[in-house]
């Protein structure tokens, strides 16, 4: 049966950033077709906790500043120690800073860059560690933008982030199919979520950006969640080094 091959039941997912928006979607989205999730967040992810344990999932919360490399070894420890393996990994925590170019500091260049790429490929390469040594494979998913295709507008260390995650996913699968890992990347289009409340309180920035979208509509963290699950299924085992983008139809315009 081909809906055997989207199952995700006794996988252990990994996912960054899963307090609010597209990563508690995704990570909902996970638990849903079966797995067992690590949340690593600054803050408590007190919503997605009440969220798990309403929809009985297993939910392990793990504290960790992104910012830096050094809390990486812990995290996978913790993913170890609770449910002794580690499946999937769903590279979502970012920040953004807008200011701009000709004024753009270092501190949010240093910033934006260590925790959207430089984490990506360290946290990477700690979870293809942990799937070699178990010998099974597993699937990295990394959230790119549609900044990794475009130049945006006072945001040029976040632009550079994202178009980093594109080229390290293609980057790391190159290297990493031949264990069995498959790294792809899914790149959300504008989502409704508290990130962007801002824009979509912009009457006139809103409208502009609607009417761009061929689907008429903002995107939803459920219009992620399903790639997501799809991605870190075997259905999606021949895909390696892909950039999904989820975007209502945003670039084809």
């Amino acid at each position: 049966m081909i809906l055997n091959s989207f199952d995700l039941q006794g996988k252990v997912a990994i996912v960054t950033g899963c307090d609010t928006g597209l990563g508690q979607g995704m990570a909902l989205g996970l638990a849903e077709a079966g797995c067992s999730i690590v949340g690593v967040n600054y803050t408590a992810p007190e919503e997605t906790i009440e969220k798990m344990q309403a929809g009985g999932h297993k939910f392990l919360d793990v504290r960790a500043n992104l910012l830096k490399q050094d809390e990486i070894p812990a995290i996978i420890d913790a993913a170890i120690t609770e449910f002794g393996k580690v499946d999937i990994l769903v590279n979502n925590a970012g920040i953004i800073r807008r200011e701009d170019a000709i004024e753009f500091s270092e501190q949010n260049w240093d910033d934006v860059m260590n925790i959207n790429s430089k984490t990506v490929f360290f946290m990477s390469q700690a979870v293809a560690k942990q799937f070699i040594s178990q010998g099974n494979g597993g699937k990295i998913i990394n959230i790119a933008s549609m900044l990794s295709f475009q130049g945006g507008v006072r945001v040029p260390s976040y632009t550079a982030s994202k178009s980093a995650v594109m080229g390290i996913t293609r980057a790391m699968a190159n290297e990493w199919a031949k264990h069995g890992i498959n790294v792809n990347a899914i790149a959300p289009g504008y989502m409704a979520t508290n990130n962007t409340a801002a824009l979509l309180a912009d009457e006139e920035r809103s409208k502009a950006i609607l009417e761009r979208i061929p689907a008429d509509r903002w995107g939803t963290p459920a219009d992620v969640a399903g790639p997501c699950v799809f991605l870190a299924s075997d259905a999606a085992s021949y895909i390696n080094g892909y950039t999904v983008a989820v975007d209502g139809g945003w670039l084809a315009r």
